[in-house]
């Protein structure tokens, strides 16, 4: 079979630490056009997703240094990207248990390798072959955003107003205020600006956040002293407090 040239592979990334079913496993998906790599832990798939896009994750539960069914809920959270689980545990409690975190499938060992195939084609149909996109908060950089007399420009960072001084934001501050200014008037919570601002494989947790949005808030209040800008909802999360108007640069 001869695969015509505009067609490009999709990119599988199977996670498991035993050598015995990943290197088989990789070898046996090569040979149905699958572009695949291969991951032994937690940390080493957390790596290969920063280092490129995949297409879908083949997870196995049990991993050395990390929880699958947890992972499975953190990359649910953080990205599209579609997972695969592969568990010795047959369990309905367990199946149900992966679904409910994030799993697209689930697939008990052993198994045969021509259904897993099917699985993933068929997961892949679902999410309408899509590849892993970062958050949309890092993605947005192609205009410019005006709030509260503000021009927030996400490709330089810069934050400028009328009769103020350009400010440059840091990376993180630059990607917190792009998911504000793409929720205007919205409360997102600290576990939704960590979605929308980190990228997968980044452990940031709440204080980090709060401490970010802390330096924001001072940056942005330097530029419109006596306004609050940026209001903390207590339970809730942080809202920006302000209409937002877009213009293409």
């Amino acid at each position: 079979m001869i695969i015509p040239e505009t067609v490009t592979a999709q990119r599988v990334l199977v996670v498991d630490d035993h050598r015995k079913i990943r290197e088989p496993l990789a070898v046996y998906l090569r040979q149905h056009r699958f572009d695949v790599r291969t991951a032994e832990s937690a940390a080493a798939m957390w790596l290969m997703l920063k280092q490129q896009p995949f297409d879908i994750v083949i997870l196995d539960v049990m991993l050395p240094d990390g929880d699958g069914m947890e992972l499975c809920h953190q990359l649910h959270r953080r990205t599209p990207l579609p997972v695969i689980l592969l568990t010795a545990r047959d369990a309905t409690c367990d199946r149900i248990r992966g679904l409910e975190l994030g799993a697209d499938d689930y697939v008990v060992k052993p198994f045969e390798p021509r259904e897993l195939v099917a699985r993933i084609n068929s997961v892949l149909r679902r999410h309408g072959k899509q590849t892993q996109q970062p958050p949309r908060a890092l993605t947005d950089t192609l205009h410019q955003y005006r709030f509260a007399g503000l021009s927030f420009i996400p490709a330089t960072g810069m934050l400028s107003g009328d009769g103020a001084d350009a400010i440059q934001l840091s990376t993180m501050e630059g990607r917190l205020l792009s998911a504000f200014v793409a929720h205007p008037n919205q409360v997102l919570s600290r576990d939704r600006l960590i979605d929308l601002c980190v990228l997968p494989g980044n452990d940031v947790f709440d204080r980090a956040i709060d401490r970010q949005v802390s330096r924001l808030r001072l940056k942005l209040t330097r530029m419109l002293p006596g306004e609050e800008l940026l209001v903390t909802v207590w339970g809730s999360g942080y809202r920006l407090a302000a209409d937002v108007r877009v213009q293409p640069l």
